[in-house]
């Protein structure tokens, strides 16, 4: 950036450029990640249903329909899609026996983890320049980002859910 721009100006320019390596991000994560779930033979909603059973451990089909915006048939259609990979299984939930959760399974968790073993790959390659200062700048973007994309998501299918019903 140029000495002579004003503030204002290397902000616009700074926003300007953060927006398309945004757009950039976000299209190299999703082919990415369709990629993988490709290579492993599984449609890339069933993929990403693996990652956040994965974070966040096992969940009823009805939180796996509400943390992804899909429909209750189709959470039920895709764990059963994943139980027949042998990648998830329903288990009686331990605090009340009359609910199923779904978990992963070690086999689905080994089907995913080649893909992600690439030394060119690892987080800690990628964040090992920043300061700690920079990596809580980076977190807290990456947080507040998550967080409008899953309110987004939220809006978007309520409505898509509600105008298809009338």
């Amino acid at each position: 950036m140029s000495s002579e721009e004003t503030d204002d100006q290397q902000r616009r320019r700074l926003l300007s450029l953060l927006s398309h390596a945004g757009r950039d991000h976000s299209d190299a994560t999703v082919l990415w990640h369709t990629s993988i779930a490709l290579a492993v033979g599984i449609h890339p909603t069933d993929y990403k249903t693996m990652s956040l059973l994965q974070r966040q451990g096992p969940m009823s089909a009805g939180a796996i329909a509400e943390a992804t915006g899909l429909t209750t048939p189709s959470v039920t259609a895709l764990i059963d899609r994943l139980q027949r990979r042998r990648f998830v299984r329903r288990i009686h939930d331990p605090q009340d026996r009359r609910r199923v959760i779904i978990e992963v399974t070690p086999e689905g968790i080994d089907a995913f983890a080649p893909f992600f073993q690439s030394p060119e790959l690892s987080q800690r390659r990628l964040y090992d320049p920043y300061t700690t200062e920079e990596l809580k700048v980076i977190h807290d973007f990456l947080h507040r980002s998550a967080e409008r994309l899953r309110t987004a998501t939220a809006h978007l299918t309520r409505s898509s859910t509600t105008n298809s019903a009338s």
